[in-house]
């Protein structure tokens, strides 16, 4: 097994642990020290409050205020925090920095969960006109959030987390996985990965090499990655961000390398961008990235920008805002090729097993009820339920309506009064799906109340609509398929 440094030594992540611990820096330990004005200023950038009830510089006050509010402090006042890890490996390790007469936070040190901590580099923003490493290292973002709430928690015996950074998608694993390894190309996201496993009592395998190639010829009941996935002309100046692939090359590029990383039923989900190129279908040519894959696919579009917000959202990141050159050549590129907007989303993968995949790439832009990998897990067995009925075993089954199913109508004032123009069925929960029907499928969703087989209620509606059961099952059939799928209906099962 490779090993790897850390940024203390093994005692010296021993020490921390019980500093941190003993003065109960923790996201709890915080949040009832500051109360729930001053956390949620602190969580918006507003240290004011957090500053004032910090004032005593007793061990917790000094943690808040150097890594949470980003002051300079006392040697004096951090080393009584730190202790007993001593000052001197703390800043060899660059766990805080000389700046002014005092020290001040060296990285990015978060309290996370109930119990974790989480080590990365301190971001741009707060050190501004300081260049970030070409190997910089992402805390916990929003990228990193999605891709927390949308992985499937099922418990598994392998996971593998593909560019680690800083561990935290690893930590989540090893909340289900009995055994997780970690990959990143970076030999020092690896060094803080390493840090933060430790930091928190766990052991993970850490493997350095670009995407899949440390692991090539092993297989895994879990894969997730939080991969580089900026789109542009392929140049590498931050390797959290760029890939070196050009476009949006390295979607399609995991999805490819998914059927020999995958045991048999196994999931892989990443965070992807995609571009939108002009006189072409985006869900087109992300379907085409599984084709002869043999997976089943739900890929899901949660956000779409233009060209513009794209570039100044990623050159802000890195603090290059102010580089008109590099923003004129990411811009000329997407030119170049036709690419109107950009668009994010989650890639849901699995080995099934089965010859006929299913493959759906759609928008779901709405918000979704968390946790979203229990709506990404029931996907799936909603898939496994309809891959093994025709339509006969379809309408044989009972079902009830989606809890909270609600209707919601238009309707026009005429000569004779009210005229409905659309019926729209809306789950008020879940993935909140909404759903334009007709009425016959509106009486069809209004009796699925799980005493009667679907077929009885089709022939009621046949008698009642003046056509033969046959023909209105035969029509039925993919509506009936969909509303499952989507959740609308659920086949009752006991």
């Amino acid at each position: 097994m490779e090993r790897h440094d850390m940024l203390l030594s093994p005692a010296g992540v021993e020490a921390l642990r019980t500093a941190l611990s003993r003065a109960r820096f923790t996201s709890n330990g915080i949040a009832d020290r500051l109360g729930p004005q001053a956390t949620g200023g602190a969580a918006r950038n507003d240290f004011r409050a957090a500053l004032r009830a910090t004032e005593d510089r007793d061990p917790l006050a000094t943690l808040i205020r150097v890594f949470i509010c980003d002051q300079t402090e006392s040697e004096a006042a951090v080393a009584a925090a730190l202790a007993p890890l001593g000052l001197a490996e703390a800043l060899a390790g660059g766990l805080v920095e000389r700046h002014g007469d005092g020290l001040r936070a060296g990285v990015d040190l978060e309290p996370y969960g109930d119990d974790w901590w989480v080590l990365a580099d301190v971001p741009a923003s707060a050190r501004p006109g300081r260049p970030l490493h070409s190997e910089h290292v992402l805390g916990i973002g929003g990228a990193t959030q999605t891709l927390i709430g949308a992985t499937v928690r099922r418990p598994v015996e392998t996971a593998l987390d593909l560019g680690t950074g800083s561990g935290v998608q690893a930590l989540h694993l090893a909340t289900h996985a009995r055994r997780v390894t970690a990959t990143d190309v970076s030999e020092r996201a690896l060094r803080f990965a390493a840090t933060t496993a430790a930091l928190n009592g766990q052991e993970w395998e850490l493997l350095r090499g670009d995407l899949v190639a440390p692991v090539a010829g092993r297989r895994f009941d879990l894969v997730v990655s939080n991969p580089p996935f900026v789109v542009g002309p392929g140049t590498t100046t931050h390797v959290y961000r760029d890939s070196g692939r050009v476009g949006d090359a390295i979607g399609a590029e995991l999805a490819a390398a998914a059927p020999n990383l995958l045991t048999e039923g196994g999931t892989m989900q990443y965070l992807a961008n995609w571009v939108h190129v002009a006189g072409e279908e985006w869900h087109e040519r992300v379907t085409g990235w599984f084709a002869g894959t043999g997976l089943d696919a739900w890929v899901i579009q949660r956000e779409v920008a233009d060209p513009m917000a794209y570039v100044n959202l990623w050159l802000t990141d890195v603090g290059e805002a102010a580089d008109p050159q590099r923003m004129a050549a990411w811009l000329d590129w997407f030119d170049a090729h036709k690419v109107e907007a950009i668009g994010f989303g989650i890639v849901s993968l699995r080995r099934s097993g089965h010859a006929d995949p299913v493959v759906r790439v759609e928008d779901l832009r709405q918000r979704v009820e968390p946790p979203m990998g229990d709506r990404v897990a029931t996907w799936f067995d909603r898939q496994d339920f309809l891959r093994v009925r025709d339509t006969g075993a379809l309408l044989a089954e009972r079902y009830r309506a989606a809890e909270g199913l609600q209707l919601r109508q238009e309707a026009t004032m005429g000569e004779e009064g009210w005229a409905v123009d659309r019926q729209v069925l809306t789950m008020p929960r879940g993935l909140r799906w909404s759903e334009e029907v007709d009425p016959l499928v509106l009486a069809l969703v209004g009796g699925c109340d799980g005493r009667l087989a679907l077929g009885d209620q089709l022939a009621l509606l046949a008698a009642a609509h003046d056509v033969t059961p046959q023909e209105l099952a035969e029509a039925a059939g993919p509506i009936v398929a969909h509303l499952v799928e989507r959740g609308i209906i659920e086949p009752v099962t006991a």
